[in-house]
């Protein structure tokens, strides 16, 4: 098994959107008339959810009508938010056929299936042509690809020029060992955490300038705290995603937690313009 496919295994859980739509239905949603609100608690991966979206969203200088790339796009929960609220059109693309289906069910569920598509396929051998896009983003997806620069290359590619790349990454501090699993890779074979250099260097010999970047470890930190605290109420049917994701997912989260903790590793900010 080759490292894309060994990525895709470890996302692929076969069941996911049945269990997703049973836990929002047992938490009082109708499956059968969902709205784009009730997906939110549940339909973005990284530290942050929906705040460190928007957060993100606001460096970009998005305007309506904006074609925008999304790699690693997940379930959707990105893409139907900048569809919804910032007015773009988006263009999904991930390497795990069962996202790719429960992104687009949900999609239509929620009628915005005209505003977001998604695609199966590689981050590093995009099915675009050259400056297709607006705009591009990634929200943890870097920690599971080994060859940055030529990430970085292949976004350049397929953008416009002076179009912005967005990245939101966890990135490697210090040294020392992470203890696995993690949420994006169960060994070491599938995680390619990097420090910030390799970033900078690799967006840089791409033929980007980056413009801003922002660490972002105490946001993750108290994110995780919050998270806790909300999981300990007692009584408490707030949809969460940590229950559709998988019997190890509380471990996972545990073990990001403590290497956040021991400065590790942070989530980053990073906005880069394609020259």
């Amino acid at each position: 098994m080759d490292t894309e496919q060994a990525v895709a295994s470890h996302y692929t859980q076969g069941d996911f959107e049945a269990r997703l739509l049973a836990m929002l239905a047992a938490t009082g949603k109708d499956a059968a008339h969902l709205t784009a609100d009730d997906l939110t608690p549940i339909e973005e991966f990284h530290i942050g959810g929906r705040e460190a979206t928007v957060a993100l969203a606001g460096q970009m200088q998005l305007r309506p009508g904006m074609h925008l790339l999304d790699i690693g796009s997940g379930i959707g929960g990105p893409a139907r938010y900048f569809a919804r609220a910032q007015g773009c059109t988006v263009t999904g693309i991930d390497l795990t056929d069962e996202f790719v289906a429960i992104a687009s069910s949900l999609s239509t569920r929620v009628g915005l299936a005209d505003r977001v598509t998604f695609r199966q396929g590689s981050a590093l051998a995009m099915p675009f042509g050259p400056g297709s896009f607006d705009g591009a983003y990634m929200l943890h997806v870097g920690m599971n690809i080994p060859d940055k620069s030529g990430l970085f290359a292949e976004v350049h590619r397929v953008l416009k020029p002076g179009a912005l790349f967005a990245v939101y990454d966890i990135l490697r501090l210090a040294g020392g060992d992470l203890v696995f699993p993690l949420p994006w890779s169960s060994g070491p074979e599938t995680s390619f955490v990097a420090p910030a250099t390799t970033y900078r260097d690799g967006l840089a010999a791409a033929g980007f300038t980056i413009l801003a970047e922002h660490a972002r470890g105490q946001f993750a930190i108290e994110f995780f705290r919050a998270m806790r605290a909300r999981a300990a109420e007692a009584g408490s049917s707030r949809p969460n995603l940590q229950s559709v994701m998988g019997a190890d997912a509380a471990l996972k989260s545990a073990n990001l937690f403590a290497a956040l903790e021991r400065g590790l590793v942070a989530p980053v900010e990073m906005i880069a313009r394609a020259d």
